[in-house]
């Protein structure tokens, strides 16, 4: 009886594996960044002046007190900044005020914590991850 041995995977399969192996290892990469989209990525989704709104946003939800932290004080230091911001898209100027207001009520002891979750998830949903 004859044997017949391969010493290496016929071409086909070696062309198969490799784009398997490709492609897995294409994922592994995408996986390893950070959660957040990148800049590039949200440039693309967004318009130019969304994209300025949603960096004003993000810049006046950074600063203040760690709401970690300080629940109030960061949703106290909030309301007056983002009622200031100047935002050119409606739907997001509608969100950012929503959240303002939630935050005041929160801060004044008759706002609860799901309605400041739902006003963030709202700015979220335009600017993600602007709001924490």
């Amino acid at each position: 009886m004859s044997r017949i041995l391969y010493h290496h995977a016929p071409p086909i399969r070696r062309a198969a594996g490799g784009a398997l192996a490709a492609a897995f290892l294409a994922v592994a990469i995408a996986g390893c960044g950070s959660a957040s989209p990148s800049r590039a990525a949200t440039s693309a989704v967004l318009g130019t002046q969304v994209q300025q709104d949603c960096t004003a946003v993000s810049d006046v939800l950074a600063d203040g007190p760690d709401p970690g932290t300080d629940a109030v004080g960061y949703a106290q230091a909030q309301v007056l900044p983002l009622r200031q911001l100047k935002i050119g898209d409606a739907a997001l100027r509608g969100d950012v005020l929503a959240l303002a207001g939630a935050y005041q009520s929160f801060s004044a002891g008759g706002g609860s914590t799901a309605a400041v979750a739902k006003a963030e998830n709202s700015v979220n949903s335009i600017c993600p991850q602007a709001a924490p």
